[in-house]
């Protein structure tokens, strides 16, 4: 995954980058060194689909629960 191709999925789950590495646990500015590698680690893609599956059952989990009540 390129660097744009990285930002630009962040932008379609509307994660910054700051929340990116919070949520991974690493400092900024080993973020900021993909960008001059133009590629991200192999690991980058998978969790990004992940998230967005979690993120999506999170939001289907929080409208069935809506309804419960």
């Amino acid at each position: 995954m390129t660097n744009i191709e990285f930002e630009v999925r962040l932008n379609e789950l509307n994660l910054s980058k700051k929340e990116f590495v919070e949520i991974v646990g690493m400092p900024y500015q080993t973020l900021m060194n993909w960008k001059q590698k133009d590629e991200t680690p192999y690991w980058v893609e998978p969790f990004l689909y992940y998230y967005e599956k979690g993120k999506t059952l999170d939001e289907l989990l929080a409208i069935i629960d809506k309804y419960k009540k």
